[in-house]
């Protein structure tokens, strides 16, 4: 394809005017950690009644971490997405804000019982954030282009399986609070399945590139509706399968629930097939009486659901308090250290939005929903520009987790649907959530900049025309 040029300007091959945005995502960060900042310098105020100098320290490391970051990608992914990074920080920020707000309520109660105050929640939040943005740099530096991912499709899928076993090895495996979900090695301790989420969809949506058309042939119709062959219902039953063993081995209702609604998901957007939506729904169903009538911590969390008052001394404590807080914060919140989510039982953890809405009220809430619709809308926009069924399928995968992740979270704090103990990505207190949610962002970041970047242009000197050489 040519098109005319003015006479006498060259272009380099491979150069092009169209902008990167990077400054976009600079001011746009700068904000961001300014923000985040004012957030921790207020919630210092409002509970211990004084900045606190952990509070500088967390800040100094944030923004200097925040600022790396953005320089990796200018560097290596020049084209990307301008809003996700920000939009991450923002969350992450607010989280951190929260966290040491919460460390100071622990503090104040050592002080008052005469004990030694517990370690800084915050402080190592923002080591992890430190360790997070690092594998991010890491991720945009070794996959230089996301399709290579695709020349490994069952040995993602076995890494996602190992993974998901590892807490029940005899020795390596940690039972915290009934669940067992973590390993630990030395003084650390890691919850593998939330790195299992990052491999098995990459492994889901290489495999469905792969089979697709397969899984999109229908043979014949129920109530309007197109049934799969018989020998195309194995992949979802063996996921559905494996989602059931999840939560009778390590009682961890969350991840199964997210393992089997990716999936089928993903299995949605690549065949365009109502009728695995269907399908998934009913295996829904019946799993979850399965699950209900085989395992008690079932049988527990649905009861509490049902009517969390009549546990409100025993199980049912952490969401009445929950329920409690965000009375309490009402429309406009009771501001940064001036409400009681230290009451709530693992705040920091699966609660972390309670405290929120506890201490920014409704208000505050859905600034923080419309923060992950925006981070979300931006992922599946970088999936529609996709120019690789790969790539679309990926993205779009970690788009369902992350909405997936928000909709439980979210749905079980405020008792819409019974609590699975799932964390708030970005925002709850952890290592492990917060390390694969970053490398996710950078793989949504590589795929948005394989999406945005321009096609090369050559520019021929000898008739002033200029040639798009578009990419594989």
């Amino acid at each position: 394809m040519s098109a005319p040029v003015v006479p006498g300007r060259q272009v380099e091959p491979g150069r092009s005017d169209q902008p990167t945005r990077r400054g976009v995502e600079l001011a746009l960060l700068v904000l961001v950690w300014g923000v985040g900042s004012l957030a921790m310098v207020l919630a210092s105020e409002g509970a211990a009644g004084e900045v606190v100098p952990e509070v500088w320290r967390v800040v100094a490391i944030s923004g200097v971490v925040l600022l790396g970051l953005h320089l990796v990608v200018r560097w290596l992914a020049p084209y990307a997405d301008p809003i996700m990074l920000p939009t991450a920080a923002a969350l992450n920020l607010l989280g951190i804000a929260m966290i040491g707000r919460l460390d100071l309520a622990a503090a104040l109660r050592a002080q008052a019982n005469g004990t030694d105050p517990p370690p800084s929640d915050a402080l190592d939040q923002v080591l992890w954030l430190a360790v997070g943005a690092i594998a991010a740099a890491l991720v945009l530096l070794v996959v230089r282009d996301h399709r290579m991912l695709r020349r490994y499709t069952y040995l993602w899928g076995l890494t996602g399986l190992v993974l998901l076993l590892l807490p029940m090895v005899p020795g390596l495996g940690l039972t915290i609070r009934g669940a067992n979900l973590w390993i630990q090695v030395g003084p650390f301790t890691f919850q593998p399945a939330e790195l299992a989420k990052v491999v098995l969809t990459i492994f889901f949506a290489s495999y469905l590139v792969q089979t697709r058309e397969q899984l999109a042939l229908v043979r014949h119709k129920v109530l309007g509706l197109g049934v799969p062959r018989g020998r195309d219902l194995g992949p979802i039953l063996v996921v559905w399968a494996v989602a059931l063993l999840i939560m009778a081995a390590q009682t961890d209702l969350g991840t199964a629930v997210m393992l089997f609604g990716l999936f089928v998901g993903m299995l949605y957007v690549a065949t365009g097939r109502r009728s695995w939506i269907v399908l998934g729904g009913l295996l829904t169903v019946v799993g979850g009486l399965l699950a209900y009538a085989l395992f008690g911590h079932v049988q527990v969390r649905v009861r509490v659901w049902l009517d969390p008052f009549a546990y409100a001394t025993e199980a049912g404590y952490q969401i009445v308090q929950s329920l409690y807080g965000f009375a309490f914060g009402g429309m406009m919140g009771a501001g940064w250290g001036r409400g009681y989510p230290q009451l709530v039982p693992f705040a920091e953890n699966d609660f972390i939005f309670s405290a929120i809405g506890e201490e920014l009220g409704l208000v505050g809430s859905v600034a923080v929903v419309v923060l992950f619709a925006v981070l979300i809308q931006r992922a599946l926009r970088t999936a529609h520009a996709s120019r690789d069924a790969f790539g679309a399928l990926l993205v779009t995968g970690y788009a369902i987790i992350l909405g997936l992740q928000v909709f439980v979270v979210l749905g079980g704090v405020t008792r819409l649907i019974p609590h699975t103990g799932l964390t708030t990505p970005f925002m709850s207190a952890g290592g492990s959530s917060l390390l694969a949610n970053w490398i996710i962002l950078a793989l949504l970041l590589r795929v948005s900049d394989h999406a945005r970047r321009p096609d090369p242009v050559i520019v021929r000197p000898d008739d002033a025309t200029t040639e798009v050489v578009a990419r594989p």
